[in-house]
């Protein structure tokens, strides 16, 4: 079976209400905080013209007009709920390093805290610096050690997450895959969200072992990652069967809810004890999609706390990605575009 197919064999969910989206998210700034924790970055933003090729060799020369940094990875996460005026603790690892001093300047200045995060003199804070035009992306310079976080290190987080996790109502894992989510960070942040009768969503990481992450509350991979976890988990023959992926996440991971991403197909979705369902999108302007999953988990998570059911979450969820996209780099979506963007949704479906 084929996305397209389950899109035509599986039941729409029904279009939420521009009075129900705002009545979840009138809920957003006092519904308690959120703690996210994963792989934090800075991202730097170098753009201008290219109006002729170097004569050292056959390569654009950029003129820049303009350079910013902002938030990266895990952090774009906080950056995100912050614009929907949702509280959140940022808890990761950075490197003692110029680009780590950025990086908290910048979470100081977003009055965000940067209790939660932990120093290691070992490995480099992750920066990503973007060379783009107005048309297009030149290229990509990336600065990271992905290894696995030293034992000292681990034990830092675990005690940081330790101190602080009472606080916090709901927690999002943002797996990038660079090192700082282990099973034992993963297992340590669900099994006390269970513990403790509160949501836990999981942005995975494409290489990171899927059972990492069981018992969590969602998951919510893209298709090619839920198509890498799928494999792993043993079932080669099910990659293109997206309603049985999504039966095998819940099964064999033990999850309440699992979201697949679709991009421009939408979301696929399934709650425990349930049958599949999928939401399309409306995002007729894409610009950038990096970013786009920051934003549905942040949207996701926010709202379920909020009260909302899955299929409401979902698509609170898919209205912010789809406004992310037709933005450049990695953005964020306020409640104002929010509904504007649910009000073209409606119009188009």
């Amino acid at each position: 079976m084929t996305a397209l197919t389950f899109k035509n064999s599986t039941s729409q969910a029904q279009v939420i209400s521009k009075e129900r989206i705002v009545e979840v998210t009138e809920k957003f700034s006092n519904m308690g905080e959120i703690m996210v924790v994963g792989d934090i970055g800075l991202d730097k933003y170098t753009f201008g013209d290219v109006k002729r090729i170097s004569p050292e060799a056959p390569v654009p020369v950029l003129e820049v007009q303009r350079e910013w940094t902002k938030l990266g990875l895990a952090a774009n996460i906080s950056d995100n709920l912050k614009a929907l005026g949702v509280r959140s603790l940022l808890c990761g690892v950075i490197g003692q390093d110029i680009h780590g001093n950025v990086l908290e300047e910048l979470i100081e200045d977003m009055d965000l805290s940067t209790w939660g995060l932990v120093r290691d003199e070992g490995r480099p804070t992750i920066y990503k610096e973007r060379v783009t035009t107005s048309t297009q992306q030149i290229c990509r310079i990336d600065y990271e050690d992905s290894s696995e976080l030293a034992a000292d290190v681990e034990s830092r987080l675990i005690e940081r997450f330790d101190e602080f996790a009472s606080n916090y109502n709901a927690f999002i894992l943002e797996d990038y895959a660079k090192g700082t989510l282990s099973e034992g960070i993963c297992q340590k942040v669900i099994q006390y969200a269970k513990a403790h009768n509160k949501i836990i969503t999981v942005d995975p990481g494409v290489s990171t072992n899927a059972l990492f992450y069981r018992g969590a509350t969602l998951l919510k991979p893209n298709l090619k990652e839920a198509k890498i976890i799928c494999e792993s988990l043993g079932h080669k023959n099910k990659v293109n069967d997206i309603a049985g992926m999504l039966e095998i996440f819940i099964s064999e991971l033990d999850l309440e809810m699992a979201v697949i991403t679709l991009g421009g197909d939408g979301m696929a979705l399934m709650q425990k004890g349930k049958s599949p369902s999928f939401i399309p999108t409306a995002a007729n302007e894409v610009f950038d999609v990096s970013g786009a999953g920051d934003t549905a988990i942040a949207l996701l998570t926010s709202a379920l706390l909020a009260g909302a059911s899955l299929e409401e979450a979902a698509w609170i969820g898919n209205c912010g990605a789809g406004v992310v996209v037709a933005k450049k780099g990695t953005s964020t979506v306020n409640l104002h575009e929010l509904l504007s963007f649910h009000e073209k949704l409606k119009q188009n479906l």
